[in-house]
C-alpha cells in the first residue's frame, strides 16, 4: 500500500510552516499591483505607517504597509476618506498568517480624474436605463411618515425638520443618522436607506447634506447607493449640496431637491397655502354655481316667452277653425252630392216608370195568362175552353177561351 502525499489525508498532513511557506510564495509569484481605494485608518509609527485601503462600491478592505517617509513625503495630506493609488507587492506573513499589501508608491486621485470616473458612471448608469423619467415614481400629496437620511444635529436635518413643521405641524419623521462624509457613507446610508424602504409606515425618504467639494460629495456619486435608490419601491428625494451640486444620486432619485429646505418645501404641503387653495376653489366653485343656476335661468326664461308655451292653446284654437272649416266644406259636399244623386234617381225612376208595364197597362192595354202563369203570345196558347186571367190597369179578371176566331 502506498502512502499518501503529504497534506492530503489525516495520516499524512502538513505541518503549518509548510502550508504558510506555500502559500507566502503563491502570493509572491503575484508580483506588484496597482490598487484604488480609500483610507479609512491611518497609523504612522517611527518608521513605517499602517493603512487600511476599502473599496468604496463593496464592503471589501485591504491592510497595507509602507515606509513611514512614503507617507510624509506624499503628494497630498493623507488622511481618512483621500482617494488614493497605490503601487506595491502582496505578502504574506507566515509568523502570523497575516497578509498585507506593501506599498512603494502613493498617488493622490486628481479632481479630473475623478469627474472623468463619474461621468463614465453616468453614461453607464443612462445607458442601463436609471435615470429614465418614465421610471420615477410620484410623490404622495401628505406623506404619512417621511424618512430622513442625513448627518446627526447637521444643519440639513435642521432646515428640513424645522420648515416642514412650520408647513404642516402634524407631520411625523423617521430620521436616521449617518455619517455624510467620508469612506462610511455609502454603507451608513445603503443601510438607512434599506431600513426606510422596508417601514411600509413610511411613504417617502429624503437624503439631505448640505454642500461642499466635489471630494466631500463623492460618496453621493457611488454606484452602489446608485444602485440602491433606484431599487427602492418608496420613492426618494434627494437633497444632496445646492444648486450647483449634482451628484449621480440626483438623477437616480425620482426627485431632485435643490437644497434640504427645497426638500422639505416639496415633501411637505403649506397647511397655510392649502387652506388658502381650499377657500379660492370654493368661492370659484360657488362663483361658478351661480353662474350655472342663472345661465339655466335665463334659458327657462327663454322657453317660457316662446308662444308655444307662453299661449298653449292658441295653436288649438287656429286648428279648432281650420277643422270647423273643414267640416262646413265637408258638409256641404256631402249635401251637394246627394242632392246630385237624388235628382239622378229621380229621373231613372221617371224612366223605369215610363218603360214599365203599369204604364203600359195604363195606356189600355192588357196581359192574359193562363191558370199556370204563362202569358198567352199567340191563338194557339189558349184553345177552347181555356180558362184565362187578364190583367188590365186596375186589377184582374177571369175568362174562358171561345177558341180562336174563325
Amino acid at each position: 500500500m502506498t502512502e499518501p502525499e503529504p497534506g492530503k489525508s489525516p495520516e499524512n498532513p502538513w505541518p503549518v510552516r509548510a502550508v504558510a511557506t506555500r502559500v507566502a510564495k503563491y502570493i509572491d509569484r503575484l508580483g506588484t499591483v496597482w490598487v484604488e481605494g480609500q483610507l479609512t485608518e491611518l497609523k504612522v509609527r517611527q518608521t513605517t505607517a499602517w493603512m487600511v485601503l476599502r473599496d468604496p462600491a463593496a464592503d471589501m478592505s485591504l491592510t497595507v504597509s509602507c515606509p513611514r517617509d512614503l507617507v510624509v513625503n506624499a503628494p497630498v495630506p493623507l488622511s481618512e476618506g483621500t482617494q488614493v493609488l497605490m503601487h506595491g507587492k502582496p505578502q504574506f506573513y507566515t509568523r502570523n498568517g497575516s497578509f498585507s499589501l506593501r506599498i512603494s508608491e502613493i498617488r493622490a486621485v486628481g479632481l479630473g480624474e475623478l469627474l472623468a470616473r463619474i461621468e463614465r458612471l453616468r453614461r453607464l448608469l443612462d445607458a442601463e436605463g436609471l435615470f429614465d423619467p418614465r421610471l420615477k415614481r410620484p410623490l404622495p400629496f401628505l406623506p404619512k411618515v417621511v424618512g430622513l437620511i442625513t448627518g446627526r444635529a447637521s444643519h440639513a436635518e435642521h432646515d428640513v425638520l424645522s420648515v416642514a413643521n412650520d408647513r404642516w405641524p402634524a407631520v411625523q419623521f423617521a430620521v436616521r443618522n449617518t455619517v455624510v462624509q467620508g469612506p462610511n457613507t455609502v454603507p451608513q446610508v445603503v443601510e438607512a436607506l434599506r431600513e426606510l424602504d422596508a417601514d411600509p409606515d413610511v411613504e417617502v425618504i429624503v437624503i439631505a447634506r448640505g454642500g461642499g467639494s466635489v471630494e466631500d460629495l463623492l460618496p453621493f456619486s457611488d454606484e452602489t447607493l446608485c444602485r440602491e435608490i433606484a431599487k427602492c419601491t418608496t420613492p426618494v428625494v434627494s437633497a444632496i449640496g445646492h444648486e450647483p451640486d449634482n451628484p449621480l444620486c440626483d438623477l437616480v432619485a425620482d426627485l431632485r431637491a435643490a437644497t434640504p429646505t427645497d426638500a422639505a418645501k416639496r415633501v411637505v404641503p403649506d397647511a397655510a397655502a392649502e387652506q388658502v387653495l381650499i377657500a379660492d376653489l370654493r368661492r370659484r366653485s360657488a362663483h361658478a354655481l351661480r353662474n350655472w343656476v342663472h345661465r339655466e335661468e335665463r334659458i327657462i326664461d327663454q322657453l317660457r316667452s316662446r308662444p308655444v308655451l307662453a299661449q298653449p292653446l292658441a295653436a288649438l284654437d287656429a286648428r279648432a277653425e281650420e277643422i270647423e272649416r273643414a267640416r262646413a266644406a265637408c258638409r256641404r259636399d256631402i249635401n251637394r252630392m246627394i242632392s246630385a244623386e237624388a235628382e239622378r234617381i229621380g229621373h231613372l225612376s221617371a224612366r223605369l216608370q215610363t218603360l214599365g208595364p203599369a204604364a203600359t197597362l195604363a195606356r189600355g192595354y192588357a196581359v192574359v195568362t193562363a191558370t199556370d202563369g204563362t202569358v198567352l203570345r199567340t191563338t194557339a196558347d189558349a184553345p177552347a175552353g181555356t180558362r184565362l186571367r187578364v190583367r188590365v190597369a186596375d186589377g184582374a179578371i177571369t175568362a174562358v177561351s171561345e177558341g180562336p176566331e174563325g
